[in-house]
Protein backbone atom coordinates (compact mmCIF):
# COMPACT_ATOMS: atom_id res chain seq x y z
CA UNK A 1 0.00 0.00 0.00
CA UNK A 2 1.38 3.40 -0.99
CA UNK A 3 1.79 6.25 1.47
CA UNK A 4 -0.91 8.22 -0.39
CA UNK A 5 -3.44 5.40 -0.08
CA UNK A 6 -2.61 5.01 3.60
CA UNK A 7 -3.27 8.72 4.19
CA UNK A 8 -6.56 8.51 2.27
CA UNK A 9 -7.71 5.55 4.35
CA UNK A 10 -6.71 7.37 7.55
CA UNK A 11 -8.69 10.53 6.81
CA UNK A 12 -11.68 8.88 5.15
CA UNK A 13 -13.76 8.24 8.34
CA UNK A 14 -13.43 11.87 9.46
CA UNK A 15 -14.13 13.22 5.99
CA UNK A 16 -17.16 10.95 5.66
CA UNK A 17 -18.46 12.14 9.04
CA UNK A 18 -18.15 15.78 7.96
CA UNK A 19 -19.84 15.05 4.62
CA UNK A 20 -22.80 13.23 6.18
CA UNK A 21 -23.29 15.93 8.82
CA UNK A 22 -22.34 18.96 6.74
CA UNK A 23 -25.78 20.57 7.11
CA UNK A 24 -25.91 20.47 10.90
CA UNK A 25 -22.22 21.45 11.17
CA UNK A 26 -22.85 24.55 9.06
CA UNK A 27 -25.95 25.37 11.12
CA UNK A 28 -23.98 24.95 14.35
CA UNK A 29 -21.17 27.17 13.07
CA UNK A 30 -23.61 29.90 12.04
CA UNK A 31 -25.32 29.71 15.43
CA UNK A 32 -21.99 29.97 17.29
CA UNK A 33 -20.90 32.96 15.19
CA UNK A 34 -24.19 34.83 15.73
CA UNK A 35 -24.28 34.25 19.50
CA UNK A 36 -20.58 35.05 19.95
CA UNK A 37 -21.02 38.34 18.08
CA UNK A 38 -23.92 39.33 20.34
CA UNK A 39 -22.42 38.05 23.61
CA UNK A 40 -18.73 38.44 24.47
CA UNK A 41 -18.95 35.74 27.14
CA UNK A 42 -20.16 32.92 24.90
CA UNK A 43 -16.76 31.73 23.63
CA UNK A 44 -15.05 31.90 27.01
CA UNK A 45 -13.58 28.55 28.05
CA UNK A 46 -15.62 28.51 31.26
CA UNK A 47 -18.87 28.94 29.32
CA UNK A 48 -17.97 26.31 26.70
CA UNK A 49 -17.21 23.79 29.45
CA UNK A 50 -20.45 24.79 31.15
CA UNK A 51 -22.39 24.11 27.92
CA UNK A 52 -20.89 20.63 27.65
CA UNK A 53 -21.66 19.95 31.31
CA UNK A 54 -25.26 21.07 30.83
CA UNK A 55 -25.83 18.97 27.70
CA UNK A 56 -24.70 15.78 29.44
CA UNK A 57 -28.22 15.05 30.67
CA UNK A 58 -29.73 15.41 27.21
CA UNK A 59 -26.86 13.37 25.77
CA UNK A 60 -27.71 10.41 28.04
CA UNK A 61 -31.34 10.51 26.93
CA UNK A 62 -30.58 11.18 23.26
CA UNK A 63 -28.12 8.28 22.97
CA UNK A 64 -30.78 5.94 24.31
CA UNK A 65 -33.39 7.53 22.06
CA UNK A 66 -31.14 6.92 19.05
CA UNK A 67 -31.42 3.15 19.53
CA UNK A 68 -35.20 3.42 19.82
CA UNK A 69 -35.69 5.66 16.79
CA UNK A 70 -33.38 3.47 14.70
CA UNK A 71 -35.89 0.64 15.13
CA UNK A 72 -38.72 2.93 14.03
CA UNK A 73 -39.99 3.42 17.59
CA UNK A 74 -40.11 6.30 20.05
CA UNK A 75 -39.75 6.59 23.83
CA UNK A 76 -41.75 9.40 25.43
CA UNK A 77 -41.10 8.09 28.95
CA UNK A 78 -37.43 9.13 29.22
CA UNK A 79 -38.11 12.39 31.07
CA UNK A 80 -40.43 10.73 33.58
CA UNK A 81 -38.00 7.86 34.17
CA UNK A 82 -35.24 10.42 34.74
CA UNK A 83 -37.39 12.24 37.32
CA UNK A 84 -38.46 8.99 38.99
CA UNK A 85 -34.87 7.73 39.22
CA UNK A 86 -33.65 10.95 40.81
CA UNK A 87 -36.57 11.16 43.25
CA UNK A 88 -36.30 7.49 44.19
CA UNK A 89 -32.55 7.81 44.82
CA UNK A 90 -32.97 10.91 46.99
CA UNK A 91 -35.91 9.38 48.91
CA UNK A 92 -34.17 6.06 49.54
CA UNK A 93 -31.00 7.75 50.81
CA UNK A 94 -33.01 10.00 53.11
CA UNK A 95 -35.34 7.35 54.55
CA UNK A 96 -33.95 3.82 54.18
CA UNK A 97 -30.35 4.24 55.35
CA UNK A 98 -29.07 1.99 52.56
CA UNK A 99 -25.58 2.14 51.05
CA UNK A 100 -25.34 4.44 48.05
CA UNK A 101 -24.33 1.68 45.64
CA UNK A 102 -27.42 -0.36 46.61
CA UNK A 103 -29.74 2.60 46.07
CA UNK A 104 -28.18 3.40 42.69
CA UNK A 105 -28.39 -0.27 41.69
CA UNK A 106 -32.09 -0.47 42.57
CA UNK A 107 -32.85 2.84 40.79
CA UNK A 108 -31.13 1.60 37.63
CA UNK A 109 -32.85 -1.79 37.88
CA UNK A 110 -36.27 -0.13 38.09
CA UNK A 111 -35.42 2.18 35.18
CA UNK A 112 -34.37 -0.78 33.04
CA UNK A 113 -37.57 -2.58 34.06
CA UNK A 114 -39.62 0.33 32.68
CA UNK A 115 -37.70 0.10 29.42
CA UNK A 116 -38.23 -3.67 29.22
CA UNK A 117 -41.95 -3.16 29.82
CA UNK A 118 -42.12 -0.54 27.05
CA UNK A 119 -40.28 -2.75 24.58
CA UNK A 120 -42.06 -5.99 25.45
CA UNK A 121 -45.58 -4.56 25.34
CA UNK A 122 -44.91 -2.76 22.06
CA UNK A 123 -43.17 -5.70 20.37
CA UNK A 124 -45.50 -8.47 21.58
CA UNK A 125 -48.89 -6.76 21.36
CA UNK A 126 -48.21 -4.50 18.38
CA UNK A 127 -49.41 -1.43 20.28
CA UNK A 128 -47.67 1.64 18.90
CA UNK A 129 -44.61 2.67 20.96
CA UNK A 130 -46.02 6.20 21.07
CA UNK A 131 -49.05 4.95 23.02
CA UNK A 132 -47.13 2.58 25.30
CA UNK A 133 -44.45 5.09 26.27
CA UNK A 134 -46.97 7.91 26.63
CA UNK A 135 -48.73 5.71 29.20
CA UNK A 136 -45.55 4.96 31.15
CA UNK A 137 -44.59 8.64 30.93
CA UNK A 138 -47.82 9.59 32.69
CA UNK A 139 -47.57 6.74 35.21
CA UNK A 140 -44.05 7.58 36.34
CA UNK A 141 -44.75 11.30 36.44
CA UNK A 142 -47.39 10.37 38.99
CA UNK A 143 -45.15 7.90 40.86
CA UNK A 144 -42.35 10.48 41.17
CA UNK A 145 -44.81 13.02 42.59
CA UNK A 146 -46.34 10.47 44.95
CA UNK A 147 -42.93 9.54 46.36
CA UNK A 148 -41.92 13.17 46.85
CA UNK A 149 -45.35 14.68 47.58
CA UNK A 150 -44.68 16.95 44.63
CA UNK A 151 -41.67 18.58 46.32
CA UNK A 152 -37.90 18.24 45.74
CA UNK A 153 -36.12 15.86 48.12
CA UNK A 154 -32.76 17.16 49.27
CA UNK A 155 -29.68 15.01 48.72
CA UNK A 156 -27.26 15.10 51.65
CA UNK A 157 -25.11 12.14 50.56
CA UNK A 158 -21.90 13.87 49.52
CA UNK A 159 -20.68 10.97 47.39
CA UNK A 160 -23.77 11.32 45.19
CA UNK A 161 -23.29 15.10 45.05
CA UNK A 162 -19.70 14.48 43.98
CA UNK A 163 -20.90 12.14 41.22
CA UNK A 164 -22.90 15.01 39.75
CA UNK A 165 -20.62 17.96 40.51
CA UNK A 166 -17.08 16.55 40.64
CA UNK A 167 -14.22 17.43 38.29
CA UNK A 168 -11.16 15.74 36.87
CA UNK A 169 -8.90 18.74 36.35
CA UNK A 170 -11.03 21.34 34.52
CA UNK A 171 -13.39 18.70 33.08
CA UNK A 172 -16.68 18.05 34.89
CA UNK A 173 -17.45 14.38 35.61
CA UNK A 174 -20.76 14.46 33.66
CA UNK A 175 -18.74 15.33 30.52
CA UNK A 176 -16.52 12.29 31.10
CA UNK A 177 -19.59 10.07 31.60
CA UNK A 178 -21.01 11.39 28.32
CA UNK A 179 -17.85 10.59 26.38
CA UNK A 180 -17.70 7.07 27.85
CA UNK A 181 -21.37 6.35 27.10
CA UNK A 182 -21.04 7.74 23.57
CA UNK A 183 -18.09 5.43 22.91
CA UNK A 184 -19.95 2.37 24.24
CA UNK A 185 -23.08 3.19 22.23
CA UNK A 186 -20.97 3.71 19.10
CA UNK A 187 -19.39 0.28 19.53
CA UNK A 188 -22.77 -1.36 20.14
CA UNK A 189 -24.27 0.08 16.97
CA UNK A 190 -21.30 -0.27 14.66
CA UNK A 191 -19.25 -3.23 15.86
CA UNK A 192 -21.79 -5.80 17.05
CA UNK A 193 -24.42 -8.10 15.59
CA UNK A 194 -26.96 -6.42 17.86
CA UNK A 195 -26.25 -3.06 16.19
CA UNK A 196 -26.70 -4.54 12.72
CA UNK A 197 -30.00 -6.03 13.85
CA UNK A 198 -31.17 -2.63 15.11
CA UNK A 199 -30.50 -1.03 11.73
CA UNK A 200 -32.07 -3.98 9.91
CA UNK A 201 -35.32 -3.78 11.91
CA UNK A 202 -35.63 -0.04 11.27
CA UNK A 203 -34.70 -0.39 7.61
CA UNK A 204 -37.18 -3.12 6.73
CA UNK A 205 -39.06 -4.97 9.46
CA UNK A 206 -40.44 -7.66 7.18
CA UNK A 207 -37.04 -8.42 5.64
CA UNK A 208 -35.46 -8.48 9.11
CA UNK A 209 -38.07 -10.97 10.29
CA UNK A 210 -37.49 -13.28 7.31
CA UNK A 211 -33.74 -12.98 7.87
CA UNK A 212 -34.19 -14.66 11.24
CA UNK A 213 -33.53 -11.63 13.44
CA UNK A 214 -35.08 -12.01 16.89
CA UNK A 215 -37.31 -8.97 16.69
CA UNK A 216 -38.85 -9.02 20.16
CA UNK A 217 -35.55 -9.58 21.97
CA UNK A 218 -33.80 -6.84 20.01
CA UNK A 219 -36.55 -4.29 20.62
CA UNK A 220 -36.75 -5.13 24.33
CA UNK A 221 -32.99 -4.59 24.65
CA UNK A 222 -33.27 -1.28 22.77
CA UNK A 223 -35.89 0.07 25.17
CA UNK A 224 -33.97 -1.34 28.14
CA UNK A 225 -30.93 0.68 27.04
CA UNK A 226 -33.11 3.79 26.84
CA UNK A 227 -34.48 3.09 30.32
CA UNK A 228 -31.00 2.51 31.77
CA UNK A 229 -29.59 5.74 30.34
CA UNK A 230 -32.65 7.69 31.52
CA UNK A 231 -32.22 6.30 35.03
CA UNK A 232 -28.49 7.07 35.00
CA UNK A 233 -29.22 10.63 33.85
CA UNK A 234 -31.66 11.06 36.75
CA UNK A 235 -29.07 9.90 39.29
CA UNK A 236 -26.33 12.18 37.96
CA UNK A 237 -28.73 15.12 37.75
CA UNK A 238 -29.93 14.55 41.32
CA UNK A 239 -26.31 14.71 42.43
CA UNK A 240 -25.67 17.83 40.39
CA UNK A 241 -28.73 19.62 41.77
CA UNK A 242 -28.31 18.13 45.27
CA UNK A 243 -31.99 17.17 45.07
CA UNK A 244 -34.37 14.76 43.44
CA UNK A 245 -37.25 16.73 41.94
CA UNK A 246 -40.37 15.24 40.29
CA UNK A 247 -40.43 18.10 37.79
CA UNK A 248 -36.86 17.87 36.49
CA UNK A 249 -37.76 15.67 33.50
CA UNK A 250 -40.58 17.82 32.12
CA UNK A 251 -40.07 18.25 28.38
CA UNK A 252 -36.75 16.39 28.33
CA UNK A 253 -38.09 13.82 25.88
CA UNK A 254 -38.61 16.62 23.33
CA UNK A 255 -34.99 17.75 23.61
CA UNK A 256 -33.81 14.16 23.20
CA UNK A 257 -35.99 13.55 20.14
CA UNK A 258 -34.93 16.88 18.65
CA UNK A 259 -31.25 16.03 19.11
CA UNK A 260 -31.63 12.64 17.42
CA UNK A 261 -33.59 14.00 14.46
CA UNK A 262 -31.25 16.98 14.08
CA UNK A 263 -28.40 14.48 14.00
CA UNK A 264 -29.80 12.95 10.82
CA UNK A 265 -31.88 10.07 12.16
CA UNK A 266 -35.11 9.18 10.41
CA UNK A 267 -38.37 8.79 12.33
CA UNK A 268 -39.18 5.74 10.23
CA UNK A 269 -36.03 3.98 11.39
CA UNK A 270 -32.90 2.52 9.88
CA UNK A 271 -31.02 5.81 9.49
CA UNK A 272 -28.99 7.57 12.17
CA UNK A 273 -25.68 7.58 14.03
CA UNK A 274 -24.40 8.25 17.53
CA UNK A 275 -22.01 10.86 16.12
CA UNK A 276 -24.89 12.66 14.47
CA UNK A 277 -26.88 12.57 17.70
CA UNK A 278 -23.96 14.13 19.55
CA UNK A 279 -24.02 17.03 17.10
CA UNK A 280 -27.77 17.36 17.63
CA UNK A 281 -27.25 17.48 21.40
CA UNK A 282 -24.61 20.18 20.99
CA UNK A 283 -26.92 22.25 18.76
CA UNK A 284 -29.72 22.06 21.34
CA UNK A 285 -27.25 22.93 24.11
CA UNK A 286 -25.79 25.91 22.23
CA UNK A 287 -29.31 27.08 21.37
CA UNK A 288 -30.40 26.93 25.03
CA UNK A 289 -27.22 28.56 26.32
CA UNK A 290 -27.25 31.27 23.67
CA UNK A 291 -30.89 32.17 24.28
CA UNK A 292 -30.24 32.29 28.04
CA UNK A 293 -27.24 34.58 27.55
CA UNK A 294 -29.40 36.81 25.38
CA UNK A 295 -32.04 36.88 28.14
CA UNK A 296 -34.68 35.38 25.88
CA UNK A 297 -37.81 34.25 27.73
CA UNK A 298 -38.07 30.52 28.41
CA UNK A 299 -41.43 30.59 26.63
CA UNK A 300 -39.73 31.73 23.42
CA UNK A 301 -37.13 29.02 23.91
CA UNK A 302 -39.88 26.41 23.62
CA UNK A 303 -41.03 28.10 20.40
CA UNK A 304 -37.48 28.06 19.01
CA UNK A 305 -36.97 24.36 19.80
CA UNK A 306 -40.34 23.52 18.30
CA UNK A 307 -39.36 25.26 15.08
CA UNK A 308 -36.03 23.41 15.05
CA UNK A 309 -37.79 20.04 15.43
CA UNK A 310 -40.26 20.89 12.66
CA UNK A 311 -37.50 21.94 10.26
CA UNK A 312 -35.50 18.79 11.06
CA UNK A 313 -38.48 16.53 10.34
CA UNK A 314 -39.29 18.50 7.17
CA UNK A 315 -35.69 18.07 5.99
CA UNK A 316 -35.95 14.33 6.66
CA UNK A 317 -39.15 14.07 4.59
CA UNK A 318 -37.62 16.03 1.70
CA UNK A 319 -34.45 13.92 1.83
CA UNK A 320 -36.47 10.71 1.65
CA UNK A 321 -38.53 11.94 -1.30
CA UNK A 322 -35.36 12.87 -3.16
CA UNK A 323 -33.89 9.44 -2.45
CA UNK A 324 -37.02 7.75 -3.77
CA UNK A 325 -36.91 9.87 -6.94
CA UNK A 326 -33.27 8.91 -7.48
CA UNK A 327 -34.08 5.22 -7.05
CA UNK A 328 -36.95 5.42 -9.54
CA UNK A 329 -34.76 7.32 -12.00
CA UNK A 330 -31.98 4.72 -11.74
CA UNK A 331 -34.47 1.87 -12.24
CA UNK A 332 -35.95 3.57 -15.32
CA UNK A 333 -32.48 4.14 -16.77
CA UNK A 334 -31.61 0.47 -16.26
CA UNK A 335 -34.82 -0.63 -18.01
CA UNK A 336 -34.24 1.84 -20.81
Amino acid sequence: MTEKNLINRTVKPGADYVRRNSGILIGLLVMVIIVSLISDNFLKTSNILNVFRQISTNAFLAFGMTFVILTGGIDLSVGSVLAFSGVFTAYALANWQLPLWVVIGVALFLSVAVGIFNGAVSAITGIAPFVVTLSTQTIFQGVAKLISNGMPIRVTEQTLVQIGTGYVGPIALPIIYTIAIMFICFLLLNKTKFGRNVYAIGGNRMAAKFAGIKMIRTEVIVYAISGFLSGAAGIVLAGRLSAGSPNTGDGYELDAIAAVVLGGASFTGGVGTIGGTLLGVIVIGVLNNGLNMLNVSSFWQYVAKGIVIFLAVLADVIRKKNQEKKKIKIQLEKKG
